[in-house]
């Protein structure tokens, strides 16, 4: 598949931006770099970075840009990234975050940013049923009538809910994306960056409007 590209991915918490993430990583040939599950790692390591992050995350908060910054730019500077492009999840997640990322990628800026939009509403309830592997981090939705709720169908391992999905924590982080995330739309779209994509749909009608938007970006 071609590469090349460098891809912003936008949207709510909820909104399907992992899992549509990792099948155009796949698809193009780039590094799916997910931001949360940097900071889970870091997290699950328990340092003291790990530590703060942890609170943070649990507290429904964003961690501070300097932090966020720092980890993207070190990422984004690895040979895979460099050479082939890179799919980012989760950042920026601020303006003066994509303020400091235009110009740590001023000589290869980002091809296209997607704003994949699904409603307040429609996320509050995909995360309040959320659940996550704790060995291979498989994100699944309950449904009430899982056979087996708590075991990973992909490696076995056991499936728990994350302590930042609960209802209070999942309405913090929303409010904090409409106040602080949601301007980014209007940013990027002022740089002609912006390409809204409805994330309403099956996976692979989700995934044919990403994949042509990411076409068409390419090609302009």
């Amino acid at each position: 598949m071609p590469n090349g590209i460098r891809v912003i991915m936008l949207g709510r918490q909820g909104a399907g931006k992992g899992t549509q993430c990792r099948r155009l990583a796949d698809h193009y040939g780039v590094p799916h770099i997910s931001t949360g599950e940097m900071l889970r790692a870091a997290v699950r390591q328990d340092s003291v970075v790990g530590r703060a992050v942890k609170a943070v995350l649990d507290a429904g908060k964003l961690v501070d840009d300097a932090m966020m910054i720092s980890l993207v730019q070190g990422r984004i500077g690895q040979e895979d990234a460099r050479v082939a492009g890179y799919l980012l999840d989760g950042f920026p997640r601020t303006v003066a975050q994509a303020e400091s990322f235009d110009e740590i990628t001023a000589a290869r800026p980002v091809t296209v940013v997607v704003d994949l939009v699904v409603e307040r509403d429609l996320v509050l309830d995909r995360l309040s049923a959320r659940r996550t592997c704790e060995n291979c981090e498989a994100n699944y939705v309950s449904t009430g009538n899982d056979p087996n709720p708590w075991t990973c169908d992909s490696c076995g391992g056991a499936v728990r809910q994350r302590a930042d999905d609960t209802p209070e924590a999942i309405n913090r982080r929303l409010d904090l994306y409409d106040s602080q995330t949601a301007p980014l739309v209007d940013y990027y779209r002022s740089r002609n960056k912006l390409v809204a994509v409805d994330g309403l749909g099956t996976p692979d009608e989700v995934f044919a409007r990403l994949q042509r938007a990411v076409e068409t970006a390419r090609n302009a």
